[in-house]
Protein backbone atom coordinates (compact mmCIF):
# COMPACT_ATOMS: atom_id res chain seq x y z
CA UNK A 1 0.00 0.00 0.00
CA UNK A 2 1.36 3.41 -0.93
CA UNK A 3 1.46 5.85 1.95
CA UNK A 4 2.00 9.52 2.69
CA UNK A 5 3.34 11.18 5.81
CA UNK A 6 1.19 13.54 7.84
CA UNK A 7 1.96 15.17 11.15
CA UNK A 8 0.11 16.81 14.01
CA UNK A 9 1.07 18.05 17.46
CA UNK A 10 1.62 14.47 18.60
CA UNK A 11 4.03 13.59 15.80
CA UNK A 12 4.30 12.04 12.33
CA UNK A 13 2.20 9.21 10.99
CA UNK A 14 1.90 7.10 7.84
CA UNK A 15 -1.49 7.47 6.10
CA UNK A 16 -2.67 5.39 3.13
CA UNK A 17 -2.06 7.48 0.01
CA UNK A 18 -5.59 6.89 -1.26
CA UNK A 19 -7.21 7.93 2.02
CA UNK A 20 -9.21 11.14 2.20
CA UNK A 21 -8.94 11.14 5.99
CA UNK A 22 -5.76 12.31 7.69
CA UNK A 23 -3.57 11.95 10.73
CA UNK A 24 -6.11 12.89 13.40
CA UNK A 25 -8.66 10.44 12.01
CA UNK A 26 -5.99 7.73 11.89
CA UNK A 27 -5.15 8.32 15.55
CA UNK A 28 -8.82 8.09 16.46
CA UNK A 29 -9.13 4.86 14.50
CA UNK A 30 -6.21 3.30 16.34
CA UNK A 31 -7.25 4.58 19.77
CA UNK A 32 -10.94 3.71 19.75
CA UNK A 33 -11.73 0.22 18.49
CA UNK A 34 -14.61 -0.34 20.86
CA UNK A 35 -17.82 -1.58 19.23
CA UNK A 36 -16.61 -2.90 15.87
CA UNK A 37 -19.08 -0.50 14.24
CA UNK A 38 -18.64 2.82 12.47
CA UNK A 39 -20.48 6.06 13.04
CA UNK A 40 -23.97 5.80 11.58
CA UNK A 41 -24.62 7.37 8.20
CA UNK A 42 -27.07 9.80 9.81
CA UNK A 43 -24.32 11.18 12.07
CA UNK A 44 -21.88 11.50 9.18
CA UNK A 45 -24.47 13.41 7.16
CA UNK A 46 -25.22 15.72 10.08
CA UNK A 47 -21.55 16.58 10.53
CA UNK A 48 -21.16 17.28 6.81
CA UNK A 49 -24.28 19.46 6.75
CA UNK A 50 -22.80 21.56 9.55
CA UNK A 51 -19.53 21.94 7.61
CA UNK A 52 -21.43 23.06 4.54
CA UNK A 53 -23.48 25.61 6.49
CA UNK A 54 -20.36 26.93 8.24
CA UNK A 55 -18.50 27.36 4.94
CA UNK A 56 -21.42 29.30 3.46
CA UNK A 57 -21.64 31.51 6.55
CA UNK A 58 -17.88 32.08 6.73
CA UNK A 59 -17.92 33.16 3.08
CA UNK A 60 -20.72 35.62 3.81
CA UNK A 61 -18.75 37.18 6.66
CA UNK A 62 -15.71 37.51 4.42
CA UNK A 63 -13.51 35.17 6.45
CA UNK A 64 -13.38 32.37 3.89
CA UNK A 65 -12.16 32.81 0.33
CA UNK A 66 -14.99 32.32 -2.19
CA UNK A 67 -13.14 29.69 -4.22
CA UNK A 68 -12.23 27.69 -1.13
CA UNK A 69 -15.76 28.00 0.27
CA UNK A 70 -17.22 26.71 -2.99
CA UNK A 71 -14.80 23.78 -3.02
CA UNK A 72 -15.76 22.89 0.56
CA UNK A 73 -19.45 23.10 -0.30
CA UNK A 74 -18.92 20.96 -3.39
CA UNK A 75 -17.07 18.34 -1.34
CA UNK A 76 -19.90 18.35 1.22
CA UNK A 77 -22.51 17.94 -1.49
CA UNK A 78 -20.66 14.94 -2.90
CA UNK A 79 -20.59 13.26 0.50
CA UNK A 80 -24.24 14.05 1.13
CA UNK A 81 -25.01 12.42 -2.22
CA UNK A 82 -23.31 9.22 -1.00
CA UNK A 83 -19.66 9.59 -2.00
CA UNK A 84 -16.66 8.87 0.25
CA UNK A 85 -18.73 7.22 2.98
CA UNK A 86 -16.02 4.58 3.39
CA UNK A 87 -13.66 7.33 4.55
CA UNK A 88 -15.59 7.82 7.78
CA UNK A 89 -13.87 5.05 9.66
CA UNK A 90 -14.30 5.86 13.33
CA UNK A 91 -16.06 3.95 16.08
CA UNK A 92 -19.15 5.77 17.38
CA UNK A 93 -17.86 5.54 20.96
CA UNK A 94 -14.68 7.52 21.40
CA UNK A 95 -12.82 9.67 23.88
CA UNK A 96 -12.32 13.38 23.32
CA UNK A 97 -15.97 14.48 23.32
CA UNK A 98 -16.25 13.77 19.59
CA UNK A 99 -13.05 15.50 18.46
CA UNK A 100 -12.00 12.52 16.33
CA UNK A 101 -15.39 12.43 14.61
CA UNK A 102 -15.25 16.16 13.94
CA UNK A 103 -11.73 15.88 12.53
CA UNK A 104 -12.69 12.89 10.38
CA UNK A 105 -15.24 15.15 8.67
CA UNK A 106 -12.79 18.06 8.50
CA UNK A 107 -10.03 15.99 6.93
CA UNK A 108 -12.18 14.17 4.37
CA UNK A 109 -13.79 17.43 3.26
CA UNK A 110 -10.45 19.26 3.18
CA UNK A 111 -8.78 16.61 1.05
CA UNK A 112 -11.66 16.40 -1.38
CA UNK A 113 -11.90 20.20 -1.59
CA UNK A 114 -8.14 20.34 -2.23
CA UNK A 115 -8.58 17.86 -5.09
CA UNK A 116 -11.38 19.97 -6.54
CA UNK A 117 -8.97 22.93 -6.52
CA UNK A 118 -6.27 20.85 -8.21
CA UNK A 119 -4.16 19.90 -5.20
CA UNK A 120 -3.10 16.47 -3.92
CA UNK A 121 -4.50 14.66 -0.91
CA UNK A 122 -2.55 15.34 2.25
CA UNK A 123 -1.50 18.84 1.14
CA UNK A 124 -3.42 21.26 3.31
CA UNK A 125 -1.78 24.47 2.10
CA UNK A 126 -4.93 25.67 0.33
CA UNK A 127 -7.66 23.92 2.33
CA UNK A 128 -6.81 23.12 5.93
CA UNK A 129 -9.03 20.81 8.01
CA UNK A 130 -8.67 23.11 11.01
CA UNK A 131 -8.22 26.58 9.53
CA UNK A 132 -10.78 26.47 6.72
CA UNK A 133 -13.19 23.52 7.15
CA UNK A 134 -13.40 23.99 10.93
CA UNK A 135 -13.38 27.80 10.75
CA UNK A 136 -15.50 29.54 13.45
CA UNK A 137 -16.23 26.13 14.99
CA UNK A 138 -15.19 23.81 17.77
CA UNK A 139 -15.93 20.14 18.30
CA UNK A 140 -17.83 21.38 21.33
CA UNK A 141 -20.54 23.06 19.28
CA UNK A 142 -20.26 20.94 16.12
CA UNK A 143 -20.58 17.49 17.67
CA UNK A 144 -23.63 18.10 19.91
CA UNK A 145 -25.35 19.98 17.10
CA UNK A 146 -24.67 17.08 14.75
CA UNK A 147 -26.13 14.75 17.34
CA UNK A 148 -29.28 16.86 17.55
CA UNK A 149 -29.65 16.96 13.77
CA UNK A 150 -29.25 13.19 13.56
CA UNK A 151 -31.86 12.57 16.25
CA UNK A 152 -34.28 15.12 14.82
CA UNK A 153 -34.14 13.36 11.47
CA UNK A 154 -34.77 9.97 13.08
CA UNK A 155 -37.65 10.99 15.35
CA UNK A 156 -40.23 11.47 12.53
CA UNK A 157 -39.69 7.86 11.43
CA UNK A 158 -40.43 6.70 14.96
CA UNK A 159 -43.48 8.95 15.24
CA UNK A 160 -44.77 7.55 11.93
CA UNK A 161 -44.61 4.01 13.33
CA UNK A 162 -46.15 5.14 16.62
CA UNK A 163 -49.11 6.58 14.73
CA UNK A 164 -49.47 3.38 12.69
CA UNK A 165 -49.57 1.35 15.90
CA UNK A 166 -52.06 3.76 17.46
CA UNK A 167 -54.40 3.45 14.48
CA UNK A 168 -54.02 -0.34 14.36
CA UNK A 169 -54.97 -0.57 18.04
CA UNK A 170 -57.98 1.71 17.56
CA UNK A 171 -59.15 -0.36 14.59
CA UNK A 172 -58.76 -3.53 16.63
CA UNK A 173 -60.69 -1.89 19.47
CA UNK A 174 -63.57 -1.19 17.10
CA UNK A 175 -63.41 -4.67 15.57
CA UNK A 176 -63.53 -6.47 18.94
CA UNK A 177 -65.87 -4.14 20.82
CA UNK A 178 -68.67 -6.71 20.95
CA UNK A 179 -66.49 -9.32 22.68
CA UNK A 180 -67.10 -9.37 26.44
CA UNK A 181 -64.36 -10.89 28.59
CA UNK A 182 -63.42 -11.01 32.23
CA UNK A 183 -61.32 -8.15 33.40
CA UNK A 184 -58.58 -9.13 35.81
CA UNK A 185 -56.78 -7.32 38.58
CA UNK A 186 -53.66 -8.91 40.06
CA UNK A 187 -54.29 -11.81 37.64
CA UNK A 188 -57.54 -12.66 39.46
CA UNK A 189 -61.09 -12.37 38.10
CA UNK A 190 -62.47 -8.86 38.55
CA UNK A 191 -65.47 -7.65 36.51
CA UNK A 192 -66.40 -7.93 32.82
CA UNK A 193 -65.00 -5.58 30.22
CA UNK A 194 -65.16 -5.48 26.44
CA UNK A 195 -62.15 -6.59 24.44
CA UNK A 196 -62.49 -3.33 22.53
CA UNK A 197 -62.01 -1.39 25.75
CA UNK A 198 -58.75 -3.24 26.35
CA UNK A 199 -57.33 -2.30 22.97
CA UNK A 200 -58.63 1.26 23.20
CA UNK A 201 -56.73 1.64 26.48
CA UNK A 202 -53.55 0.42 24.75
CA UNK A 203 -54.11 2.97 22.00
CA UNK A 204 -54.44 5.82 24.50
CA UNK A 205 -51.11 4.95 26.10
CA UNK A 206 -49.44 4.99 22.67
CA UNK A 207 -51.12 8.31 21.92
CA UNK A 208 -49.54 9.86 25.02
CA UNK A 209 -46.17 8.54 23.88
CA UNK A 210 -46.61 10.39 20.58
CA UNK A 211 -47.48 13.64 22.34
CA UNK A 212 -44.58 13.26 24.75
CA UNK A 213 -42.07 12.67 21.96
CA UNK A 214 -43.36 15.66 20.00
CA UNK A 215 -42.67 17.91 22.98
CA UNK A 216 -39.10 16.65 23.31
CA UNK A 217 -38.57 17.06 19.57
CA UNK A 218 -39.20 20.79 19.89
CA UNK A 219 -36.67 21.01 22.72
CA UNK A 220 -33.97 19.46 20.54
CA UNK A 221 -34.26 22.24 17.94
CA UNK A 222 -32.27 24.57 20.19
CA UNK A 223 -28.50 24.18 19.62
CA UNK A 224 -25.23 25.66 20.87
CA UNK A 225 -23.84 26.17 17.36
CA UNK A 226 -21.76 29.33 17.32
CA UNK A 227 -20.66 28.88 20.91
CA UNK A 228 -17.33 27.32 19.82
CA UNK A 229 -15.22 25.93 22.70
CA UNK A 230 -17.23 26.68 25.85
CA UNK A 231 -20.14 28.81 24.67
CA UNK A 232 -18.38 32.20 24.60
CA UNK A 233 -18.10 32.20 20.77
CA UNK A 234 -14.32 32.61 20.88
CA UNK A 235 -12.82 32.90 17.33
CA UNK A 236 -16.24 33.32 15.73
CA UNK A 237 -17.35 36.65 14.32
CA UNK A 238 -20.60 38.10 15.74
CA UNK A 239 -22.07 38.02 12.23
CA UNK A 240 -21.29 34.32 12.00
CA UNK A 241 -22.87 33.59 15.39
CA UNK A 242 -25.95 35.58 14.42
CA UNK A 243 -26.39 33.87 11.06
CA UNK A 244 -25.21 30.28 11.39
CA UNK A 245 -28.62 28.89 12.38
CA UNK A 246 -30.26 30.40 9.33
CA UNK A 247 -27.69 28.61 7.17
CA UNK A 248 -28.27 25.41 9.11
CA UNK A 249 -31.98 25.71 8.50
CA UNK A 250 -31.39 26.03 4.77
CA UNK A 251 -28.99 23.09 4.63
CA UNK A 252 -30.81 20.67 6.95
CA UNK A 253 -34.45 21.61 6.43
CA UNK A 254 -34.87 21.76 10.22
CA UNK A 255 -36.09 24.76 12.21
CA UNK A 256 -32.93 24.95 14.28
CA UNK A 257 -32.58 27.95 16.60
CA UNK A 258 -29.78 29.23 18.86
CA UNK A 259 -29.99 28.34 22.52
CA UNK A 260 -30.86 31.17 24.87
CA UNK A 261 -27.55 30.63 26.64
CA UNK A 262 -24.76 29.04 24.61
CA UNK A 263 -22.72 28.20 27.72
CA UNK A 264 -25.67 26.38 29.24
CA UNK A 265 -26.31 24.48 26.00
CA UNK A 266 -22.63 23.50 25.74
CA UNK A 267 -22.31 21.97 29.19
CA UNK A 268 -25.82 20.71 30.05
CA UNK A 269 -27.33 17.76 28.16
CA UNK A 270 -30.71 17.53 29.85
CA UNK A 271 -32.58 17.68 26.52
CA UNK A 272 -30.97 14.35 25.55
CA UNK A 273 -32.03 12.90 28.90
CA UNK A 274 -35.57 14.11 28.14
CA UNK A 275 -35.51 12.32 24.80
CA UNK A 276 -34.12 9.16 26.37
CA UNK A 277 -36.81 9.33 29.06
CA UNK A 278 -39.54 9.65 26.45
CA UNK A 279 -38.12 6.62 24.62
CA UNK A 280 -37.97 4.67 27.87
CA UNK A 281 -41.62 5.45 28.58
CA UNK A 282 -42.47 4.30 25.05
CA UNK A 283 -40.59 1.08 25.80
CA UNK A 284 -42.54 0.60 29.05
CA UNK A 285 -45.82 1.07 27.16
CA UNK A 286 -44.88 -1.44 24.48
CA UNK A 287 -43.58 -4.01 26.94
CA UNK A 288 -46.76 -3.84 29.01
CA UNK A 289 -48.91 -4.36 25.92
CA UNK A 290 -46.67 -7.23 24.80
CA UNK A 291 -46.92 -8.83 28.24
CA UNK A 292 -50.72 -8.65 28.12
CA UNK A 293 -50.90 -10.17 24.66
CA UNK A 294 -48.72 -13.08 25.71
CA UNK A 295 -51.01 -13.73 28.69
CA UNK A 296 -54.27 -13.30 26.78
CA UNK A 297 -53.10 -15.67 24.04
CA UNK A 298 -51.57 -18.22 26.42
CA UNK A 299 -52.55 -21.84 25.89
CA UNK A 300 -54.14 -22.30 23.48
CA UNK A 301 -56.00 -24.86 25.64
CA UNK A 302 -54.38 -24.71 29.06
CA UNK A 303 -54.01 -20.93 29.32
CA UNK A 304 -56.31 -17.92 29.05
CA UNK A 305 -56.76 -18.43 25.34
CA UNK A 306 -58.95 -15.35 24.86
CA UNK A 307 -57.16 -14.19 21.73
CA UNK A 308 -54.97 -15.70 19.02
CA UNK A 309 -51.89 -13.97 17.70
CA UNK A 310 -50.80 -14.44 14.09
CA UNK A 311 -48.70 -17.59 13.75
CA UNK A 312 -45.32 -16.41 12.50
CA UNK A 313 -43.06 -19.46 12.84
CA UNK A 314 -42.68 -22.90 14.43
CA UNK A 315 -42.38 -22.60 18.18
CA UNK A 316 -40.26 -25.60 19.00
CA UNK A 317 -37.63 -27.91 17.61
CA UNK A 318 -39.04 -30.80 19.67
CA UNK A 319 -42.77 -30.11 20.23
CA UNK A 320 -44.71 -30.38 16.95
CA UNK A 321 -47.41 -27.80 16.33
CA UNK A 322 -46.29 -25.46 19.09
CA UNK A 323 -46.53 -21.77 18.16
CA UNK A 324 -44.97 -19.13 20.39
CA UNK A 325 -45.78 -15.40 20.75
CA UNK A 326 -42.51 -14.45 19.06
CA UNK A 327 -43.50 -10.91 18.07
CA UNK A 328 -44.46 -9.78 21.59
CA UNK A 329 -41.31 -11.52 22.81
CA UNK A 330 -39.07 -9.51 20.50
CA UNK A 331 -40.92 -6.32 21.44
CA UNK A 332 -40.21 -7.08 25.10
CA UNK A 333 -36.53 -7.46 24.29
CA UNK A 334 -36.45 -4.17 22.38
CA UNK A 335 -38.02 -2.53 25.42
CA UNK A 336 -35.44 -4.03 27.79
CA UNK A 337 -32.59 -2.74 25.60
CA UNK A 338 -34.09 0.76 25.41
CA UNK A 339 -34.48 0.87 29.19
CA UNK A 340 -30.82 -0.08 29.56
CA UNK A 341 -29.84 2.61 27.05
CA UNK A 342 -31.74 5.16 29.11
CA UNK A 343 -29.64 4.32 32.15
CA UNK A 344 -26.46 4.81 30.11
CA UNK A 345 -27.67 8.18 28.80
CA UNK A 346 -28.60 9.25 32.33
CA UNK A 347 -25.21 8.38 33.75
CA UNK A 348 -23.30 9.95 30.84
CA UNK A 349 -25.26 13.22 31.06
CA UNK A 350 -24.71 13.37 34.82
CA UNK A 351 -20.97 12.78 34.42
CA UNK A 352 -20.29 16.08 32.65
CA UNK A 353 -17.83 18.37 34.40
CA UNK A 354 -17.62 22.15 34.42
CA UNK A 355 -17.89 23.66 30.91
CA UNK A 356 -18.26 20.46 28.84
CA UNK A 357 -19.59 16.93 28.85
CA UNK A 358 -17.02 14.56 27.33
CA UNK A 359 -19.46 11.66 27.08
CA UNK A 360 -21.67 12.79 24.22
CA UNK A 361 -20.44 9.97 21.92
CA UNK A 362 -22.02 7.24 24.05
CA UNK A 363 -25.15 9.33 24.54
CA UNK A 364 -25.68 9.67 20.80
CA UNK A 365 -24.79 6.03 20.19
CA UNK A 366 -27.36 4.81 22.71
CA UNK A 367 -30.07 7.23 21.54
CA UNK A 368 -29.42 6.16 17.95
CA UNK A 369 -29.77 2.55 19.05
CA UNK A 370 -33.01 3.21 20.96
CA UNK A 371 -34.59 5.17 18.12
CA UNK A 372 -33.58 2.55 15.54
CA UNK A 373 -34.81 -0.41 17.60
CA UNK A 374 -38.07 1.24 18.62
CA UNK A 375 -38.85 2.26 15.05
CA UNK A 376 -38.33 -1.27 13.74
CA UNK A 377 -39.92 -2.83 16.82
CA UNK A 378 -43.09 -0.77 16.39
CA UNK A 379 -43.29 -1.65 12.70
CA UNK A 380 -42.88 -5.34 13.49
CA UNK A 381 -45.48 -5.16 16.28
CA UNK A 382 -48.06 -3.45 14.07
CA UNK A 383 -47.54 -5.49 10.89
CA UNK A 384 -46.86 -8.93 12.30
CA UNK A 385 -48.99 -8.97 15.45
CA UNK A 386 -51.61 -6.31 16.18
CA UNK A 387 -53.28 -6.28 12.77
CA UNK A 388 -53.81 -10.05 12.78
CA UNK A 389 -55.16 -10.58 16.32
CA UNK A 390 -58.44 -12.48 16.57
CA UNK A 391 -60.63 -13.02 19.64
CA UNK A 392 -62.36 -16.21 20.84
CA UNK A 393 -65.76 -14.76 21.61
CA UNK A 394 -67.42 -17.95 22.85
CA UNK A 395 -64.54 -18.82 25.18
CA UNK A 396 -64.57 -15.29 26.61
CA UNK A 397 -68.34 -15.48 27.15
CA UNK A 398 -68.02 -18.86 28.90
CA UNK A 399 -65.34 -17.54 31.23
CA UNK A 400 -67.52 -14.53 32.08
CA UNK A 401 -70.53 -16.74 32.78
CA UNK A 402 -68.52 -19.03 35.06
CA UNK A 403 -66.65 -16.31 36.93
CA UNK A 404 -67.56 -15.41 40.49
CA UNK A 405 -66.59 -11.86 39.63
CA UNK A 406 -70.18 -11.32 38.47
CA UNK A 407 -71.27 -11.20 42.09
CA UNK A 408 -69.89 -7.65 42.32
CA UNK A 409 -72.90 -6.26 40.46
CA UNK A 410 -75.20 -7.71 43.14
CA UNK A 411 -73.59 -5.77 46.02
CA UNK A 412 -76.04 -2.82 45.87
CA UNK A 413 -79.00 -5.23 46.03
CA UNK A 414 -77.85 -7.84 48.60
CA UNK A 415 -74.89 -6.17 50.32
CA UNK A 416 -71.16 -6.84 50.27
CA UNK A 417 -71.15 -9.56 52.97
CA UNK A 418 -73.89 -11.63 51.38
CA UNK A 419 -72.26 -11.21 47.96
CA UNK A 420 -68.90 -12.39 49.38
CA UNK A 421 -70.58 -15.45 50.92
CA UNK A 422 -72.20 -16.26 47.58
CA UNK A 423 -68.86 -15.97 45.81
CA UNK A 424 -67.16 -18.40 48.19
CA UNK A 425 -70.06 -20.83 48.04
CA UNK A 426 -70.26 -20.75 44.23
CA UNK A 427 -66.52 -21.38 44.00
CA UNK A 428 -66.67 -24.27 46.48
CA UNK A 429 -69.66 -25.88 44.77
CA UNK A 430 -68.33 -25.35 41.27
CA UNK A 431 -71.50 -23.64 40.00
CA UNK A 432 -72.15 -20.23 38.55
CA UNK A 433 -73.20 -17.23 40.61
CA UNK A 434 -76.39 -17.02 38.57
CA UNK A 435 -77.42 -20.60 39.31
CA UNK A 436 -76.64 -20.20 43.03
CA UNK A 437 -78.69 -16.99 43.37
CA UNK A 438 -81.65 -18.68 41.68
CA UNK A 439 -81.27 -21.80 43.81
CA UNK A 440 -81.36 -19.75 47.00
CA UNK A 441 -84.29 -17.66 45.79
CA UNK A 442 -82.52 -14.37 46.33
CA UNK A 443 -83.77 -12.84 43.07
CA UNK A 444 -86.27 -13.80 40.41
CA UNK A 445 -85.03 -14.97 37.02
CA UNK A 446 -85.97 -11.84 35.06
CA UNK A 447 -84.42 -9.43 37.57
CA UNK A 448 -81.28 -11.55 37.85
CA UNK A 449 -80.98 -11.92 34.07
CA UNK A 450 -81.06 -8.15 33.71
CA UNK A 451 -78.62 -7.58 36.59
CA UNK A 452 -76.08 -10.08 35.27
CA UNK A 453 -76.08 -8.87 31.67
CA UNK A 454 -72.31 -8.79 30.98
CA UNK A 455 -72.62 -6.09 28.32
CA UNK A 456 -74.41 -3.77 30.74
CA UNK A 457 -71.59 -4.19 33.25
CA UNK A 458 -68.99 -2.84 30.83
CA UNK A 459 -70.44 0.66 30.60
CA UNK A 460 -71.88 2.52 27.63
CA UNK A 461 -70.70 1.52 24.18
CA UNK A 462 -68.31 4.20 22.99
CA UNK A 463 -68.65 6.01 19.72
CA UNK A 464 -66.53 4.85 16.83
CA UNK A 465 -63.23 6.72 16.99
CA UNK A 466 -62.08 9.01 14.25
CA UNK A 467 -58.92 7.42 12.94
CA UNK A 468 -57.57 10.74 11.70
CA UNK A 469 -58.02 12.50 15.02
CA UNK A 470 -56.17 12.16 18.29
CA UNK A 471 -52.54 12.04 17.08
Amino acid sequence: METRVESDSIGRMMIPQEAYYGVQTQRGYENFRITGRRMPAEMVESLVEIKKAAALMNQKTGQLDKEVAEAIVAACDEILAGALRDQFILDPIQGGAGTSANMNANEVIANRASEILGGPRGDYARVSPNDQVNMSQSTNDVFPTAGRIMLLKMIPRLVHEEKRLYLALERKAEELDDVVKMGRTQLQDAVPIRMGQTFHAYAQAVRRDIIRLSRVEKELLSTNMGGTAVGTSLNAKPEYVAGIHQELQQVTGLELVPARDLLDATQNLDSFVSLSGALKIQAVTLSKIANDLRLLSSGPKAGMGEISLPARQNGSSIMPGKVNPVIPEVVNQVAFAVMGNDFTVTMAAEAGQLELNAFEPVIFDRLYDSLSMLTEGLKTFTDHCIQGITAHKERCAKQVHESIGLVTILCPAIGYKKAADLAKKALAMGISVKDLVLAEGLMDFRTLEKALDPHAMTGPKREKPSMIRAV
